[in-house]
């Protein structure tokens, strides 16, 4: 995954491409680089690291010119270097190209075009276009691409510039986003939205296959045969300061205080006058939702977790069997599903390449698929039968948070929407469950004024090499949710299991050394929960318990107590999974970690 950013127009291409660019830099943070047409030379500029290399090679010596491309890459073939950092050329310098996404034919062609006396000097997939638009160019660069495309095999944004056309940006994709910001006398193509919210919120979304020739003036969208085609434009609803850190120190620590908003934003208009969920993004008639025999999830990441939240609300509250898949396996192990099963693709970008192909498997299959995503306009909002929206605005940090707390009340709503059409709870429980749902913004409101002590339980973590994270019911997903944060983020390896699970081999791992998390909310399974902390003690782990408001006993039982609100168990999740957020969030500040920017991470994960 990388960010690409593309401008034409009266500015400085330099500003808005780097001005993009440091908007994108979640995308990618291996190197970075830009190309623009200044008169007669094409100037590329290339820095290995993070964009202020780039930013500084820029300032001294500038680069002029009001059209050019820019690219902050994350490492798929080839190491970070300068050498296969973006932009790349081809033999003549006069042809540039960023892309984002894996050419998978890349070797073959690249044995074709070094038999054919090109010179290639990366290692990169990237390079080899560059230099098949130079075989094919014969005047017309747009032609030249689509014969080039017509080539390649895999999934591609690219973006592409050449000196002969000094006032034109051909741009394309194929399973990988491409926009284009539209403004008045300038245009800019970019990988996500961010880039280009400073000067325009009327957005070009290009769909698979398509070509689009970007000038000053306007935009020119065909498919690949060269068809004309029906561009689709969306407004975009939030604003440059949404995007923007908002006096934060940084953007997860602003995204996980954004947390009530993108609730409520998500749960908005969900119950009807007449006691019915509003979820007419179901696109199934209540006959068909009432025939529902099987509900598969598939996910990644984060995403996975909420739809394991999402498993147990709909297997208690509607009756209905639910498998959860990791999206990339799903479609390689030969899924059992079929016109009476809902398949539900979670994914943030809603661009996630692995939940993409299983949500093309399973409409190949005869499934209904509903998919929930957070960004208006992505792949995956064209490719599923209907889509419920997050509503919980950018989110720049690369490890999720807003997204995924938002993600689960969406997942709520359709576990009480599938329980009402199937008349398994009564009328007078769907509406106290979501009475219950519509104030838990308001429970989190208060719960992030109200916990210092997260800052103690941080120094237990903060030396530690290894730790592990437990939980019951569903604290299970809240617990894997916390360790998956706090690897990504502190880079202490972390484990999560069922606590049960424990006594049949994690517990040997038990030290004083490996901190110990425990997801111990009032429930059914509290009393057990408790049993599991016992034995963590008894082997010298410090314990950090995550419990319930009002709870007196558990003090005695662990090292360091943080509560949430006194919710019902089946709608804890939310609340409980603030606590780790913060947690792995102080404890990487600690050890002086780049929280925005983890290594090795990018924001979405569109290749496979």
């Amino acid at each position: 995954m990388c960010g690409i950013v593309g401008y034409v127009g009266p500015r400085r291409a330099t500003d808005v491409l780097i001005g993009g660019l440091a908007r994108l830099e979640y995308r990618g943070y291996d190197s970075a680089g830009v190309a623009v047409i200044d008169g007669d030379v094409l100037e590329v500029q290339r820095r290995v690291g993070k964009l202020a290399n780039l930013r500084e090679a820029i300032t001294v010596k500038p680069i002029e010119g009001s059209i050019g491309i820019g690219h902050t890459r994350w490492a798929t073939h080839g190491r970070p270097s300068e050498e296969n950092a973006h932009p790349h050329t081809d033999c003549s310098g006069r042809i540039a190209v960023v892309h984002n996404g894996i050419i998978e034919n890349y070797s073959d062609l690249r044995s074709e075009l070094a038999a054919a006396g090109h010179v290639l000097r990366s290692e990169t997939d990237t390079e080899t276009v560059a230099h098949l638009v130079e075989a094919y160019y014969e005047g017309d660069l747009v032609e030249a691409v689509r014969k080039v495309l017509a080539r390649l095999r895999g999934s591609y944004a690219l973006a592409i510039v050449h000196l002969d056309s000094p006032d034109e940006i051909v741009a394309a994709r194929r399973d990988s986003p491409l926009i284009i910001g539209l403004g008045e006398g300038e245009n800019i193509v970019a990988s996500d939205i961010p880039a280009v919210l400073e000067y325009t919120r009327k957005v070009l979304a290009l769909r698979d296959g398509q070509v689009a020739l970007v000038t000053a003036e306007g935009v020119t969208v065909t498919e690949l045969d060269g068809t004309p085609a029906e561009p689709e434009i969306i407004m975009v609803e939030w604003d440059l300061a949404a995007a923007e850190k908002g006096g934060y120190e940084d953007f997860m620590l602003k995204e996980i205080y954004e947390q009530p908003k993108a609730l409520r934003e998500t749960l908005r208009g969900r119950m009807g006058a007449d006691g019915v969920i509003q979820l007419s993004e179901l696109a199934m008639t209540p006959e068909q939702v009432a025939a529902i025999e099987r509900v598969t999830i598939i996910a990644c990441g984060t995403s996975y977790h909420a739809g394991l939240v999402a498993k147990q609300l709909i297997e208690a509250w509607a009756r209905i069997p639910v498998d959860i898949d990791v999206s990339s396996e799903f479609r390689y192990r030969d899924p059992i599903v079929d016109a009476r099963t809902l398949v539900v693709a979670i994914t943030q970008s809603g661009e996630t390449a692995d939940t993409l192909a299983g949500v093309r498997e399973a409409c190949e299959r005869g499934a209904k698929v509903m998919a929930v995503t957070n960004v208006v306009g992505s792949r995956v909002t064209r490719e599923a039968d209907g889509v419920i929206y997050t509503h919980a605005g950018p989110e720049i940090g690369v490890a999720a948070t807003k997204t995924f707390t938002a993600q689960i009340a969406a997942l709520t709503v359709l576990a009480l929407r599938l329980a009402q059409a199937k008349g398994a709870l009564s009328e007078e429980r769907v509406a106290a469950l979501w009475d219950e749902l519509a104030h838990i913004p308001d429970l989190v409101e208060a719960e992030l004024e109200d916990l210092g002590s997260i800052d103690e339980c941080a120094l237990a973590f903060k030396d530690a090499t290894s730790s592990l994270f437990l939980g019951r019911g569903s604290g299970v997903p809240v617990a894997m949710e916390g360790a998956l944060k706090l690897k990504e983020i502190s880079y202490i390896h972390a484990e999560a299991y069922a606590a049960g699970e424990m006594k049949h081999g994690p517990i040997a791992l038990i030290t004083p050394d490996i901190p110990v998390v425990v997801i111990a909310t009032q429930g059914h399974t509290y009393e057990k929960a408790v049993s599991n902390i016992q034995e963590v003690r008894a082997r010298g782990a410090q314990v950090v318990a995550v419990a319930t408001a009002g709870d007196d006993e558990i003090a005695h039982h662990a090292e360091y107590v943080v509560t949430i609100p006194r919710v019902s168990e089946q709608l804890c999740a939310i609340p409980a999974t603030i606590p780790v957020q913060l947690l792995a969030y102080r404890v990487a500040k600690l050890r002086g970690c780049n929280v925005d920017q983890p290594r090795n991470l990018a924001k979405s994960v569109t290749v496979e």
